[in-house]
């Protein structure tokens, strides 16, 4: 009997063999059919669909598996859409290392939007090599979808994305929220997995990597246009989250 895939690596899943569709049960896609919320998908390394559940093929508006296997992000998805879904692939087939956890607001089916946190793993065939991935999008929506935390959340991160330079506090989150810190602090970690101040640190790190990696702006501005003290502080700020200094990192980006 064919042995199912192998997760003994943490953030790899391993298959026998090389990378045909067959090599996933049948259970497993029956498995995450009885999960609407979850969308499931498979690729090869040429960013083809080899399994999709239902859901994923509801978030395509095709009518059937047979309808999206065999197809890429960009004959599926508009240009935006399938250009974010490209490059979150190629670095997971670059690198080998798992996307885990990304924070993305898809439109539901029927249109409305909704928070989903995505997590794509690669698949290795017996040799080590990177065949494909593996990815899974769960729906983060409340039990209710009229329940004002997702209309809250969405406030919250646009008042922190558009206050890198001047960190908004706490209480400023919650105020925009329309609830209590003590809510706020609950409705951040359950949809980010983050406390506030760590989502707004985090959005400030990721403002500063695409400004180190895209401009030529000095370490210093850098610093200021992403709300820190000064350089220092941020060099050390930066290498705690990154594992590297801003300068390292801008190297490696180029």
């Amino acid at each position: 009997m064919t042995s199912g895939p192998d997760h003994g690596d943490a953030g790899v899943v391993r298959l026998p063999g090389g990378w045909p569709a067959e090599a996933l049960a049948p259970a497993l896609l029956d498995l995450l059919d009885e999960t609407p919320d979850v969308m499931f998908c498979a690729k090869d390394a040429g960013g083809r669909y080899v399994a999709v559940n239902d859901a994923f093929v509801r978030r395509t508006g095709e009518r059937s598996r047979r309808d999206v296997v065999g197809r890429t992000a960009r004959e599926l998805f508009v240009v935006d859409l399938a250009e974010r879904y490209d490059e979150q692939d190629a670095a997971v087939l670059r690198t080998g290392e798992p996307l885990r956890h990304e924070l993305e607001l898809i439109r539901r089916e029927g249109g409305a939007p909704g928070w989903y946190l995505t997590t794509k793993l690669p698949v290795r065939g017996a040799d080590g090599v990177v065949l494909g991935l593996v990815s899974l999008s769960q729906d983060l929506r409340a039990a209710d979808d009229a329940d004002p935390a997702l209309t809250g959340l969405t406030r919250v991160v646009e008042l922190v994305q558009a206050s890198v330079a001047d960190p908004p506090r706490t209480a400023d989150l919650a105020a925009v929220a329309g609830c209590s810190v003590a809510v706020l602090e609950r409705r951040v970690r359950r949809v980010f997995g983050l406390s506030p101040r760590q989502l707004v640190l985090r959005t400030r790190i990721d403002r500063a990597a695409d400004l180190l990696t895209t401009t030529q702006t000095p370490l210093a501005d850098v610093a200021t246009a992403c709300g820190f003290y000064d350089q220092p502080s941020f060099t050390r700020q930066f290498a705690r989250l990154a594992g590297e200094t801003p300068g390292q990192f801008r190297r490696r980006g180029r």
